[in-house]
């Protein structure tokens, strides 16, 4: 039997599939009843989240990680967001839960000013 995956190592995997456009993969490590909360929008599905994701994918370039913190089945990335459109670096901190080996909860807190015209038009 395989040893269990820690909360770090699943948040992790999921950050490298993200960064790797490998939405399937991503998704495997989410819970259908995941919780996702943000200053720019908030989803109880998986599905929401990565749309948002793969949409703005195209104007990251890049993710310098900061700091990983752990505690128990929490997990903690501070990095800073590079992106092209608009040009920016934004300080980020996702607080992640991990339950039964998937994530459950996610929280990202960033500032979402320089990202906010790409959000005004949704519903």
């Amino acid at each position: 039997m395989a040893p269990q995956q820690s909360a770090k190592d699943i948040v992790l995997a999921y950050q490298r599939a993200l960064g790797n456009q490998d939405y399937k993969t991503a998704r495997s490590y989410l819970r259908d009843d995941l919780a996702f909360r943000g200053p720019l929008a908030s989803h109880d599905q998986p599905e929401g989240l990565l749309k948002d994701l793969e949409q703005l994918h195209h104007i990251v370039k890049g993710v310098e990680m900061k700091k990983v913190f752990t505690d128990g089945d929490d997990v903690c990335l501070l990095y800073d967001l590079v992106t092209s459109n608009p040009p920016a670096t934004s300080f980020t901190c996702e607080w992640y839960h991990v339950k039964d080996g998937k994530i459950a909860t996610l929280r990202v807190v960033f500032d979402a000013r320089p990202f906010a015209a790409m959000f005004e038009n949704r519903k």
